[in-house]
């Protein structure tokens, strides 16, 4: 990965946290920029061809910093059809990056995997939101303040989703087989005792 970041974070801080969860996917070719945005709180873009991932940040965000996610279960109405939303509370602007760069990064994911990457906006916050919730311990709540049970918003395997997209090749240890180890000491001379050692011929003073 290619990291890239003009804003006062933590650059060791951010490359460390996109790398632990950009796993198992394979990212040599990916490139990611992390700026202060023109005046949103947050947006993300995602350039498939180029593999670029633009993270922008708010200045002036107060954290903690609650969204609005698109993680609910769709609802058919009269006129069609509605998605409460869930509001997740990030507690610095790192995880703030994070929650962005993951959603743009499952997008990338999904078209590595040859699947359209139209209308999976839901997907990809679901995505995110799972790192930041069970990683992370940011609280998820309804439109009351309510904590969201889980099987309202975690119930697709994201992972088998995108199981075709590229991951890291497995490290593996070669086998050794046994060593043959011989141990040499200094030959002791007769009636000469080692250092430290009693000799046959009584022990040593002190």
């Amino acid at each position: 990965m290619v990291f890239r970041n003009s804003t006062d974070l933590s650059d060791a801080r951010l490359y460390a946290m996109l790398l632990r969860h950009t796993a198992p996917y394979r990212h040599d070719r990916l490139t990611v920029a992390v700026r202060y945005s023109r005046g949103a709180d947050f947006s993300g873009t995602c350039y498939y061809q180029d593999a670029v991932i633009y993270v922008n940040l708010g200045r002036k965000n107060r954290y903690p910093y609650t969204l609005g996610t698109s993680i609910a279960k769709a609802r058919t109405t009269r006129g069609g059809w509605r998605r409460e939303i869930y509001h997740l509370t990030v507690a610095d602007p790192e995880q703030l990056v994070l929650f962005v760069y993951l959603h743009e990064l499952y997008h990338y994911l999904i078209k590595m995997a040859g699947r359209s990457p139209r209308r999976k906006e839901a997907m990809c916050d679901r995505f995110a939101t799972r790192v930041l919730v069970d990683d992370y311990g940011c609280p998820l709540r309804d439109a009351r303040g309510r904590p969201v049970p889980r099987d309202a918003w975690d119930f697709k395997d994201l992972d088998a989703f995108v199981a075709a997209a590229p991951t890291e090749p497995q490290m593996s240890l070669p086998l050794c087989g046994e060593i043959p180890v011989t141990i040499r000491g200094l030959p002791a001379r007769r009636g000469v005792p080692r250092p430290g050692v009693p000799g046959r011929r009584g022990r040593q003073r002190p």
